[in-house]
C-alpha cells in the first residue's frame, strides 16, 4: 500500500521539481520568498516584543504568555480544519484527473490515502509556516534549549494530520448523505457549518473578559481564569501541553503529550481508511451525476433589469450574475465573510472605552481613524476572494469572450461595475456600523465614509486589473489564484494604496480634530494642507483605477495576441 501511494504521489512531486527552469519562474519564486520572509520576520518581531513585555510582569507574565500560546494553537487548529474541508472536497471529488485516477488498478483506500496526503499538504503548509515565527519567538525569549525546537515539528505534524483527518471524515459523510445531484450544495452546507462553529466558539470564549478584570470579584478569580486550561479533548491542547513542557525543559512530560497527539493522528488516519473503503467510491459515483441548480429562471428577470444596456454588454452582464448564482462554491466563502464581519463588529461592541484612562471622545475618534485602515484590509481580503479570480473564472471558455463582439476593455469594466455596487454597500455598512458602535463625532464619520467610498473602487479595479494581468485559465479552482504571484502582488499593492491614503490624511485629520476638540480656530494653512491631502488621496484612488484597468487590459492582450477583437 505504501509503495502504491508513493507512485500515486510522484506526478505531484514531478510537477514541483521539473519544468520550472525559466527565468520568469525564478523571479516569481524569489519575490515570493522575499515576501514570505518579510511577513515571517514581522510576525516574529511582533511576537517577541509582546513576550518581552509580558516578562516584565513578574506575577502574571508567564501566565499571559502561555495563554497566548494556547490561543495561537487553537486558532491554528481551527484554520487547519476549515482549510482542509474545502481542500479535501476539491481533491477527493472535484479534481479533473479523478476519472483517470479511479481507472487505475489500485485499491480505493490507496487512492484515498494519496489524495488525502496531497490535501493535507495543500491545506496545512501556509498555516504552519506562519505559526513557526510565533514559536520561534517563544524559543528566543524563554531559551529552553534544542529540545524545544525539535519538539515543534513533532507536535505540529500530528496536529495537521488530525485536522485534515477530521475534515476528510466530515466531507466523506456529507457527500454520502446529501442527494447525489447536489454536490455543489455540499460547499454551501460546509460554509454554513463553518459560520455557526466560528460564531459559537467565539461567543463561548468571551475573550473580552480577559481585558476587564472588574468582571471578576477578586484578583485571584482573574488569575484563576487566566490559568484555566484548554479542554483536554482538543488536539491543540496536547500540542500546547507538549510545547509548554518543552519550554520548561520537562522532556518526559513533553514526549508524553506529543505521544497523545500522534496516537490521535494515527487513530484518525485509521478511521479515514476504514470510512474510505466503505464510502469513498460510492460518494464519488454520486458526484458524477448531473447537478441541480439551487437558483433557476433568473435569466428573464435579469434581462428586464439591464434592458437599458446595449445588447452584447447586457448579455455579458447577465452572464456574470448567472455564473455567480450558479456557482455554489462561492456561497461558502460568503458565509465565511459573514462570520468574519460579525466577529469584526462584535469586537468593537465590547470595547471597554468608558474604563480607559484616555479621554473617551479622543480615544473613540482615534480608533475610528485606525478603523478605516482595518476596514480597507477587510475589503482587500474580500476583493481577493471574489473579484481577483473573476477573469480566471472564464476558464477554457475564454475563447468565447475573445470571439464575441465586445472589446476586452468593456469585458473588464463589466466585471468592475458588477462587483462595485455590492462591495461598496458592504464596506460603507461596515465602516458606518463600527463608527456608530464607537459613537464617533460627525466629522470623523464623514471622513471615514468618504475615504472608504474612494478606496473601494480603487481596490476593486486593482483586483480586476491584476487578475486579468495574471490569469490562470487552466486552474481547477480559480479561487486559489489569489495565492499565486499575481494575487500576492495585488494584496501588496492594494495594502500599500490604503496605507498611502491613510498616511496622507493622518496629519491634517489629527490637526483638524484637535483644533475642534480644544475649540481653537483653524488656520488658512491648515485648510490648504487638508485640501491638498484629501485631493492627493482622491488622485491616488483615481490613478489606481485607471492604471490597474489599463494594465490588466494590455497584459490580457499580450496573452492572446491573435485574438479577433484586437
Amino acid at each position: 500500500m505504501i509503495q502504491q501511494t508513493l507512485h500515486l504521489l510522484k506526478p505531484r512531486w514531478w510537477s514541483l521539481t521539473h519544468g520550472h527552469g525559466d527565468s520568469r519562474h525564478f523571479i516569481r519564486s524569489s519575490v515570493f520568498a522575499l515576501m514570505g520572509l518579510g511577513f515571517w520576520t514581522g510576525i516574529y518581531l511582533l511576537s517577541r516584543k509582546l513576550l518581552v513585555y509580558f516578562q516584565k510582569s513578574e506575577e502574571i507574565g508567564d501566565i499571559l504568555a502561555y495563554k497566548l500560546l494556547s490561543i495561537v494553537l487553537v486558532t491554528c487548529f481551527s484554520l487547519l480544519v476549515f482549510s482542509a474541508i474545502l481542500t479535501a472536497l476539491s481533491k477527493l471529488y472535484l479534481s479533473k484527473d479523478l476519472n483517470l485516477v479511479h481507472a487505475l488498478p489500485v485499491p480505493i483506500e490507496t487512492l484515498f490515502l494519496a489524495r488525502w496526503i496531497e490535501s493535507t499538504v495543500d491545506s496545512a503548509w501556509m498555516v504552519v509556516v506562519f505559526t513557526l515565527p510565533v514559536l520561534a519567538a517563544y524559543g528566543t525569549v524563554y531559551r529552553p534549549g534544542l529540545f524545544f525546537y525539535a519538539d515543534i515539528p513533532f507536535v505540529l505534524v500530528p496536529l495537521c494530520l488530525t485536522a485534515s483527518g477530521i475534515s476528510a471524515l466530515i466531507v466523506l459523510g456529507v457527500v454520502l448523505v446529501l442527494p447525489a445531484s447536489r454536490i455543489q450544495s455540499v460547499v454551501v452546507f460546509l460554509g454554513l457549518s463553518v459560520f455557526i462553529v466560528l460564531y459559537l466558539a467565539f461567543r463561548l470564549a468571551r475573550p473580552e473578559r480577559l481585558v476587564d478584570p472588574e468582571t471578576f470579584s477578586t484578583v485571584m478569580g482573574y488569575m484563576e481564569q487566566l490559568r484555566t486550561p484548554s479542554p483536554p479533548y482538543l488536539p491543540s491542547t496536547w500540542a500546547f501541553d507538549s510545547l509548554k513542557a518543552a519550554l520548561q525543559n520537562q522532556w518526559a512530560k513533553s514526549l508524553f503529550h506529543a505521544s497523545l497527539a500522534w496516537s490521535s493522528a494515527l487513530f484518525v488516519l485509521f478511521l479515514n481508511l476504514w470510512a474510505a473503503k466503505a464510502a469513498y467510491f460510492k460518494g464519488y459515483s454520486k458526484t458524477q451525476e448531473a447537478s441541480i441548480r439551487l437558483f433557476g429562471g433568473q435569466g428573464t428577470f435579469l434581462d428586464r433589469i439591464f434592458s437599458f444596456l446595449p445588447g452584447p454588454v447586457r448579455s455579458f452582464t447577465v452572464k456574470e450574475i448567472k455564473t455567480f448564482l450558479r456557482d455554489q462554491a462561492q456561497w461558502s466563502q460568503i458565509f465565511l465573510v459573514g462570520a468574519l464581519i460579525v466577529i469584526y463588529l462584535y469586537n468593537y461592541s465590547v470595547l471597554p472605552l468608558e474604563k480607559s484612562p484616555i479621554q473617551t471622545i479622543y480615544l473613540q475618534n482615534v480608533l475610528s481613524f485606525l478603523n478605516m485602515a482595518l476596514a480597507g484590509f477587510v475589503l482587500v481580503a474580500i476583493v481577493a476572494r471574489f473579484a481577483f479570480p473573476a477573469v480566471s473564472m472564464e476558464g477554457g471558455s475564454f475563447w468565447i469572450v475573445r470571439s464575441s463582439p465586445i472589446t476586452l476593455r468593456s469585458f473588464l469594466w463589466i466585471k468592475f461595475w458588477i462587483y462595485l455596487l455590492p462591495l461598496l454597500i458592504l464596506s460603507e455598512t461596515l465602516i458606518i456600523a463600527t463608527n456608530m458602535l464607537l459613537r464617533v463625532s460627525p466629522f470623523m464619520m464623514g471622513i471615514s465614509v468618504v475615504t472608504i467610498f474612494c478606496l473601494t473602487p480603487a481596490v476593486i479595479a486593482m483586483g480586476i486589473g491584476m487578475g486579468a494581468a495574471f490569469p490562470d485559465f487552466a486552474s481547477e479552482n480559480p479561487a486559489q489564484t489569489v495565492t499565486s504571484f499575481g494575487g500576492m502582488l495585488f494584496m501588496m499593492c492594494s495594502s500599500a494604496l490604503i496605507g498611502a491614503v491613510i498616511l496622507l490624511e493622518a496629519g491634517p485629520v489629527y490637526r483638524l480634530f484637535m483644533a475642534g476638540f480644544r475649540g481653537k480656530p483653524i488656520s488658512f494653512w491648515l485648510w490648504c494642507w487638508s485640501a491638498a491631502a484629501f485631493v492627493g488621496g482622491i488622485a491616488l484612488c483615481v490613478a489606481a483605477v485607471v492604471i490597474s484597468m489599463r494594465f490588466g487590459e494590455n497584459r490580457l492582450k499580450q496573452e492572446n495576441p491573435h485574438a479577433p477583437n484586437i
